[in-house]
């Protein structure tokens, strides 16, 4: 790139960062960064893409599908109007007895509104090596779980999947561990996070949900 062209991208970076309402001159843009009129037909692409980089609008779950553990599309605008609760789970944890308590928590709720969406993930200790229908199977045979089940995924890393990208982004950092609970309220806003700990029918979980199925 000529030289130019990298003045015109410091000034496109520059024009970027001026605060609202920051008064602009013909020649200079914050902090005296001049641009030479040579430099201006730089500048175009330099904007451009930075625009392209930026998201059209704050996604909600809804936007997101992924695939059933039996393999199926499942868009997650099937959970409009819904309080959804994400949990990234694994069958060789200690947390694993969690189950239960979601299998509860789904039972007592779901006529009022509440989806609790299993995601199993096998990227802490390695604690979820089973297949999809090896998965499926224990689920139903250990915890008679009915609530859905996506098919194992990724939620952290490299190989991290869409809609685990947008909740950590949206609740402040990486998921931790196994059982992770994320609270979406029926706009497909994410409402609140609870760490692994929390036990499904923790006093802070249910006034969350019902909180969040009063919307």
């Amino acid at each position: 790139m000529d030289a130019a062209g990298q003045e015109a991208i410091i000034a496109a970076r520059t024009l970027t960062a001026t605060p609202p309402g920051a008064p602009i001159e013909s020649r200079r843009i914050c902090h005296n960064v001049e641009i030479r009129p040579n430099a201006m037909r730089h500048i175009l692409l330099p904007l451009s893409l930075l625009a392209a980089s930026l998201p059209l609008g704050a996604a909600t779950v809804h936007e997101f599908t992924m695939k059933s553990i039996d393999g199926a599309q499942a868009p997650l605008s099937q959970f409009k109007g819904k309080v959804v609760l994400f949990v990234n789970v694994a069958s060789q944890c200690g947390y694993t007895p969690q189950y239960k308590g979601l299998e509860a928590l789904y039972r007592r709720f779901k006529d009022k509104g509440l989806v609790v969406v299993g995601v199993p993930a096998n990227d802490f200790g390695a604690q979820e090596p089973g297949s999809n229908e090896e998965i499926q199977s224990f689920c139903k045979r250990t915890y008679d779980v009915t609530f859905p089940m996506m098919a194992k995924v990724s939620v952290k890393g490299a190989s991290i999947t869409p809609l685990y990208r947008h909740l950590v982004a949206e609740t402040g950092g990486d998921i931790k561990w196994n059982f992770t609970k994320i609270l979406t309220g029926k706009r497909g806003n994410v409402v609140r996070r609870f760490e692994s700990n929390v036990d499904p029918e923790a006093p802070e979980l249910l006034s969350a949900i019902e909180r969040a199925l009063a919307e």
